[in-house]
């Protein structure tokens, strides 16, 4: 074997190895980038914080019914619900339990306020929610406070210019305890006066 066949033949092996190297790390790195990405889709949502004041409740039922229901918290925070949602945005009447709770399976925050509050606070309720895909805010004819909203979390507060709503809000909308993430607040029943 002459010097230059020899030479030839050592840059062969030479760009074999290489090609086989390159491929190992390419099917190799894609293999870790694929483990990490199923991790990250398989990993349980990140907890969320409460904020003072709040109440945390677990294992609510996620069934459909349209019959009417019985819910062990006023305004209901999550449970059997309809199979049609609330479209979210600001309502000037009392709207359905069970088509409210369905919203907020979508990742609603849900503001209820007494019928009876002062004008000026709806009104900062209202500045509060607009803007918002995912709020819904409506009157509630047998409650004492302001806010309970989203599913399995509730607070409730005596003022609706405290800043824990805004919090509130920012933290829980479309959130990562979102039953159903990326799910639409609209397209289903209701009529907001606006959003």
């Amino acid at each position: 074997m002459t010097k230059a066949s020899s030479r030839v033949a050592s840059q062969k092996r030479s760009r074999a190895s290489s090609s086989r190297l390159w491929m190992f790390l390419t099917l190799g790195g894609g293999a870790v980038v694929t483990v990490v990405i199923i991790l990250v889709l398989l990993s349980p949502p990140a907890p969320v914080g409460l904020l003072d004041g709040m109440l945390s409740y677990s294992n609510l039922p996620r069934n459909h019914s349209e019959a009417p229901q019985q819910y062990p918290q006023t305004p209901p925070v999550g449970g059997v619900h309809s199979s049609v949602w609330q479209n979210c945005g600001i309502y000037d009447q009392p709207v359905r339990n069970e088509n409210a709770v369905h919203s907020l399976e979508h990742g609603a925050v849900w503001l209820t306020y007494r019928p009876d509050l002062p004008a000026a606070a709806v009104e900062t309720l209202r500045s509060l929610a607009r803007g918002h895909d995912h709020v819904l805010l409506s009157p509630y004819p047998i409650f004492r406070t302001p806010l309970w909203p989203q599913p399995g979390v509730a607070a409730a507060v005596e003022d609706a210019s405290d800043p824990r709503l805004s919090l509130f809000i920012t933290r829980y909308e479309n959130g990562p305890q979102t039953p159903e993430p990326g799910a639409v607040c609209s397209g289903g029943t209701g009529t907001p006066i606006a959003n």
